[in-house]
C-alpha cells in the first residue's frame, strides 16, 4: 500500500491527499512534522520536507513530483490536463499556488495561529497587515484574470485547482477570506474546490483536529 507522509494541514499534503482521493488509491497516512526531528521521516524525505511518499520500492519527496509520479502510475482518473498547453498552464498555476501563494498564506497561519494559539505571542499586525494589504492583492487580481466564473480551470479539478485553493484554507484558519465583492471568480473556485468530494471530507478532519 502506498505511504503518504506529513501533516494534513500542510497545503502541500492536502494537495497530495486529495490527489489521492480523486484517484481512489488507498493509502496510509503516516502523520509527521517537517524539521521535528523524526528519524522516519528523514529517512524518507532527505531534506525532511513534506509529503514524502513509499510505493511499493520507490520513495519520493515534493508535492510536485509526488502527484505527476500518481498520475504516470495511475492514469485512469486524470488530474492534470491531457492537452499539451493546458498542462503546461496547469503546472504554472501549481508552481504559482506552491510558491508566491502558499507563501503569504503560511506567513499569516504563523502570525495569525501559530504565534498566538501554540507559541503563546502575540499577533504580529504589521506584518499581517501588510501580507493582507500589499501582499496579496496583485497576486488576487492576476488569479481573477484566470480563473473561470464557473466550474474549474480545465473542467474537472485539477492539481491546478487544488494548488491555488490550498493555500487559502490555511489562510482561513488565520481568519483570513478573500474579499467575494472584489475577487468573486477567485473566491467562487476556492469555495468549489473546498465542497468538492475529494476535499471537503480532508477539510472536515482538520477542522476537527483543531477543535472547530
Amino acid at each position: 500500500m502506498i505511504k503518504l507522509y506529513g501533516a494534513n494541514a500542510s497545503p502541500f499534503v492536502r494537495k497530495t491527499m486529495a490527489v489521492l482521493a480523486i484517484k481512489q488509491l488507498p493509502y496510509e497516512h503516516i502523520p509527521s512534522m517537517p524539521f521535528s526531528g523524526d528519524e522516519e521521516l528523514a529517512r524518507v524525505s532527505p531534506l525532511q520536507k513534506v509529503p514524502a511518499l513509499i510505493d511499493g520500492d520507490l520513495n519520493i519527496a515534493d508535492s510536485k513530483v509526488i502527484c505527476r509520479y500518481l498520475e504516470d502510475a495511475y492514469p485512469e482518473i486524470p488530474v492534470y490536463p491531457t492537452d499539451p498547453k493546458q498542462r503546461a498552464r496547469a503546472d504554472w498555476f501549481e508552481e504559482y499556488g506552491g510558491t508566491v501563494l502558499a507563501e503569504s498564506a503560511a506567513g499569516l497561519f504563523f502570525h495569525r495561529f501559530m504565534r498566538p494559539r501554540v507559541m503563546k505571542q502575540p499577533v504580529d499586525e504589521e506584518t499581517v497587515d501588510k501580507i493582507i494589504h500589499e501582499k496579496l492583492p496583485p497576486m488576487l487580481d492576476y488569479l481573477e484574470g484566470q480563473v473561470p466564473a464557473e466550474g474549474f480551470l480545465f473542467g474537472d479539478l485539477t492539481v491546478a485547482d487544488l494548488a491555488l485553493a490550498s493555500p487559502f484554507v490555511n489562510a482561513g484558519y488565520a481568519q483570513y477570506t478573500i474579499d467575494a465583492a472584489k475577487w468573486p471568480k477567485l473566491s467562487g473556485l476556492v469555495e468549489r474546490v473546498k465542497a468538492h468530494g475529494a476535499v471537503a471530507p480532508l477539510l472536515e478532519a482538520e477542522a476537527a483536529a483543531f477543535g472547530g
